[in-house]
């Protein structure tokens, strides 16, 4: 099950008992984003803030695929994007994160991934449309960074990133990638799931031709209510953890 990592300041064992807790949920995340496509490689990466030190987070390493991170391998980094505690190669792309971190202090939890419909959408100049439920967690809350399809790999390039999301959930790297976020590990990595879902209902609606209105602003906006209700998050991931553990 997710875990509600406790935000309060912690010391000797609650504080590594937290980040014991943090790694492994970041363990499974990376095996959940794999089984549902969102691998590119070794590319792509999650990050979580330390509850206890906000200037600090652990972010997956460098050279291995998302369902490689280890207890061993994940990084400590800072607001700079300097490694502070490991050994593994940090991400060059490390300041979509740290920015991101910097920007937005009720983010928790960001990824960045290049699932293949999302990034076909953001290709087409298009916004995302609500065609679908999924389209409704992003209405109103996905930006678009268009600066460059080359990597994210300067602090002026990653505030770029965090500009375009601004107070969003969400932004599309035209012809590059995605990038998610979230309070918690469960947030992103299921917001991250339905953006591609939402990506491809769209796609495939738009070339069907002629597609109908959508609902209602109300409509919509009464939808992304009841499904950013955090328990939502909680209950879809451990069901995607169920199904990693039966299939191990």
């Amino acid at each position: 099950m997710a875990r509600t990592v406790n935000t309060k300041r912690a010391n000797g064992p609650a504080k590594r008992a937290t980040h014991k807790a943090i790694k492994e949920q970041l363990i499974v995340a990376g095996k959940v984003l794999v089984a549902q496509g969102q691998d590119d490689f070794t590319r792509g990466h999650i990050s979580f803030r330390l509850p206890d030190n906000p200037g600090l987070f652990f972010m997956k390493a460098h050279s291995i695929g998302l369902d490689e991170i280890t207890m061993q391998n994940i990084l400590t980094i800072d607001l700079e994007g300097n490694v502070v505690a490991g050994t593994a190669r940090r991400h060059s792309e490390v300041y979509i994160h740290s920015e991101i971190f910097k920007a937005r202090p009720d983010i928790n939890c960001v990824i960045h991934t290049h699932p293949t419909y999302t990034i076909a959408l953001s290709a087409t100049g298009r916004p995302l449309k609500c065609y679908s439920q999924p389209g409704a967690l992003f209405y109103d809350a996905l930006g678009t960074y268009d600066d460059t399809i080359n990597l994210i790999r300067t602090h002026a390039m990653g505030a770029g990133v965090a500009r375009a999301l601004g107070r969003g959930r969400g932004v599309l790297l035209k012809n590059h990638g995605v990038v998610v976020t979230g309070a918690t590990i469960a947030e992103a990595v299921i917001g991250t799931i339905m953006l591609e879902n939402g990506a491809m209902v769209q796609l495939l609606v738009e070339a069907a031709g002629d597609p109908a209105p959508e609902f209602s602003r109300g409509d919509i906006e009464k939808l992304r209510g009841d499904i950013t209700q955090p328990e939502q998050f909680t209950i879809n991931f451990d069901y995607l953890v169920r199904r990693i553990k039966r299939r191990s």
